[in-house]
C-alpha cells in the first residue's frame, strides 16, 4: 500500500482532484482545504501580505493506483509548473485491517 501527499496551490485543486477521480476509479481521500506554509519561492499564509494558501491531499492506494496517480500528478506539473504542486509517494503499513474489509 502507498500513501499518496500532495500539497499544490488552491488554483489546481479542481484540476488535479478531477484528473486523479478518473484516473482512479472509486478514489478514497482525505482533503485539508487551506493549508499555509512556506515553500521555496514564495509563502502561502492567507494573509494580506501573502494571500494565497494551498491543500493538502492523503490518499492510500495499491501499487497500480499509486502508479496511476503520479502520472496524474506529473502531467499537472508539466502543465502548471509553478503552480507549487509538490507529490509524494511512501509505503504504508496499515495498524488494522479497514472496516467494511
Amino acid at each position: 500500500m502507498k500513501r499518496l501527499e500532495l500539497i499544490a496551490n488552491q488554483s489546481v485543486k479542481e484540476e488535479l482532484l478531477e484528473a486523479l477521480e478518473a484516473a482512479v476509479p472509486g478514489l478514497e481521500y482525505t482533503l485539508i482545504p487551506t493549508v499555509q506554509g512556506s515553500g521555496r519561492s514564495k509563502k502561502k499564509l492567507g494573509s494580506r501580505t501573502w494571500p494565497e494558501t494551498n491543500f493538502l491531499l492523503v490518499s492510500y492506494l495499491g501499487e497500480a493506483e499509486a502508479e496511476e496517480a503520479r502520472g496524474v500528478v506529473a502531467a499537472t506539473l508539466r502543465r502548471f509548473p509553478g503552480e507549487g504542486i509538490y507529490a509524494a509517494l511512501s509505503e504504508a503499513e496499515p495498524i488494522a485491517p479497514r472496516s467494511g474489509q
